[in-house]
């Protein structure tokens, strides 16, 4: 069975009035004729047009001789309005939907029938009037003094990401031919350029970062990821309770084999009075391997529970669940760099770690050379504290699911558009942090009733 065709709407527009101003220079000029021209707008299941009457006038200026109108939301010569525009960039650039997707979406819910050459001329006029310049007196204005680099690997580019951690705002970004320190430099090089000058530079563990941002900023902290160096702990930690499982799956396989057939009712009653075998323990073990690293302030009961019961099975993996706490414990509560190296040594010291070949690798990172750069974090004030790198991680994830819109452009003039476009719409909705305004007389009541406070509090003690 056949479909039936789509209505067709006609909405007619007038602009053509006795006098216009002139595009270039305002001056008005009079109407020499009225022409009319059919723009295509939308409407949900229809084909709607705009029959657009407007004038062609007489320039009174050395602009131009003649000059023609357009009303409000249709560019001159356009055949389509500026709300297909929006629905195109909408599309792509917040629904996250490739060329394709988005001209089968126009077609089946507005009727339609536009080419990818026209998408690709919208997101060029979209990219044209953007003003970078005034993105980086916004940047430089609101400027924490926290820096967070990053770089993501789009196809053949390598994309260099700078964000702002404490006021949530992407810096500045290049798209390089190769990841290597060159470039890495000159992209820093051109933020000192614009005035950034950061007290704190916090990156992941690669090689690229230290030698450069010492060269480049010598007087900045450089703090590494403290995530980053977690996940690897944990990941050694988990290679450790691997190999410890494996050995007690080993030794439950050995001895006789088991006869052919089901088991009968005494030899499950023995069975379940021996309880559970060694190859069922380990079993356990390794379903529930994820809550030795677990932080011990997120365990339910349940978790709690089965974590006592692992240990039980296997009392090899209490020296593991202790180093994961000593790690929270060390990168969580310090005040100064003092405290953080004597837990740093009360870890390392200890003979139950040392014992275990996956934990002295895992203590790798916690020695005189590089504790300095973990512990960065704590020569700022608590409020403006920040030791990873996931706001940076953020914005890279964001490239990153929507890939797939790009997969196919592989200019480096179709990327470099695509980013200056998402992050133009992550600019315009960025509002600054405003800070809390405290009322004088509602501060002098607290200072007058805090003595009171505290002789109370004293009296109760």
């Amino acid at each position: 069975m056949g479909t039936e065709a789509p209505t067709t709407v006609v909405i007619p527009v007038r602009c053509a009035p006795k006098k216009a101003p002139c595009p270039n220079c305002g001056k008005p000029g009079r109407r020499k004729r009225m022409l009319t021209r059919m723009v295509r707008t939308v409407a949900s299941k229809a084909v709607a047009f705009l029959e657009v009457t407007y004038g062609e006038y007489q320039a009174r200026c050395d602009c131009c001789t003649t000059f023609r109108n357009t009303p409000d939301g249709v560019l001159p010569k356009a055949r389509s309005d500026n709300k297909v525009r929006d629905l195109v960039l909408d599309r792509i650039l917040q629904d996250g939907m490739s060329i394709e997707r988005t001209l089968a979406s126009l077609q089946r819910e507005f009727c339609l029938d536009l080419s990818s050459g026209f998408i690709y001329d919208v997101l060029r006029d979209r990219a044209a009037p953007l003003d970078l310049a005034a993105h980086r007196r916004m940047v430089l204005e609101h400027f924490s003094g926290t820096l967070c680099v990053d770089e993501l690997h789009l196809g053949r580019f390598t994309l260099l990401l700078a964000t702002d951690p404490l006021a949530d705002l992407p810096v500045a970004f290049a798209l390089v031919d190769r990841n290597d320190q060159d470039h890495l430099r000159r992209f820093l090089r051109n933020l000192r350029t614009r005035g950034l000058m950061p007290r704190v530079v916090v990156t992941d563990g690669s090689n690229l970062y230290p030698g450069v941002l010492a060269e480049v900023w010598p007087d900045a902290d450089h703090q590494l990821c403290v995530f980053h160096v977690i996940k690897e702990i944990n990941k050694l930690i988990l290679d450790a309770v691997r190999r410890l499982r494996n050995a007690m799956k080993r030794r439950g396989q050995a001895g006789r084999k088991r006869k052919r057939g089901r088991k009968s009712r005494t030899a499950k009653a023995t069975a379940a009075r021996r309880g559970p075998t060694l190859k069922e323990k380990a079993n356990f073990v390794f379903k529930h391997r994820h809550l030795i690293v677990k932080r011990r302030e997120n365990l339910t009961e349940v978790e709690r529970n089965d974590l006592t019961r692992m240990l039980e099975y296997l009392p090899d993996l209490a020296p593991l669940r202790r180093f994961a706490d000593r790690v929270s414990w060390l990168f969580d509560t310090p005040k100064d760099l003092h405290q953080a190296t004597c837990r740093r040594a009360a870890i390392v010291r200890d003979p139950a770690f040392r014992a275990v070949p996956e934990l002295v690798k895992a203590m790798e990172p916690f020695d005189a050379e590089k504790l300095p750069k973990l512990m960065a974090y704590l020569n700022n004030p608590v409020s403006r504290r920040v030791r990873t790198n996931n706001p940076v991680e953020r914005t890279n994830r964001l490239f990153r699911l929507l890939e797939k819109v790009r997969y196919k452009w592989r200019r480096r003039r179709t990327l470099v558009r695509f980013v200056v476009l998402k992050l133009d719409a992550v600019w315009s909705h960025w509002v600054p942090l405003k800070s809390k305004k405290t009322d004088p007389q509602r501060a002098a009541r607290r200072r007058e009733l805090r003595p009171q406070t505290g002789q109370r509090s004293r009296q109760a003690a």
